[in-house]
């Protein structure tokens, strides 16, 4: 197992946006050319966030405003690296850190 990882996890939506593009599509590409060793955007079914109240929707309602996470994994310096651009990004969306181990046996040579 390889320490010194961690999963950096943001919580958006479907209609955030960054520089007029989909935020997480924005996120991914930052994360690229920044070096990170991947990144992941995960679809939610349903969501709410402080101030809301959780949705009930009707059927395609939440075209659009779908809940998403990008995550990544990767070394704790390459994480201290993004985060400020990260963070500036995504503005007041959720944004969380957390040490992992990591278990793959060619890991040291990414």
């Amino acid at each position: 197992m390889a320490t010194g990882y961690q999963l950096v996890c943001v919580y958006l939506n479907e209609a955030d946006e960054w520089e007029g593009r989909p935020l997480h599509e924005a996120i991914l590409e930052f994360l690229n050319r920044s070096g990170c060793a991947g990144g992941t955007v995960l679809p939610a079914l349903a969501g709410f966030t402080a101030g809301t109240t959780a949705p009930a929707p009707a059927a395609g309602e939440l075209q659009g405003r779908r809940p998403l996470i990008v995550q990544f994994i990767d070394r704790a310096g390459q994480v201290a690296h993004v985060l400020p651009t990260l963070r500036r990004m995504a503005k007041q969306r959720l944004i969380t850190l957390q040490d992992v181990q990591v278990i793959f046996p060619h890991l040291e040579t990414v």
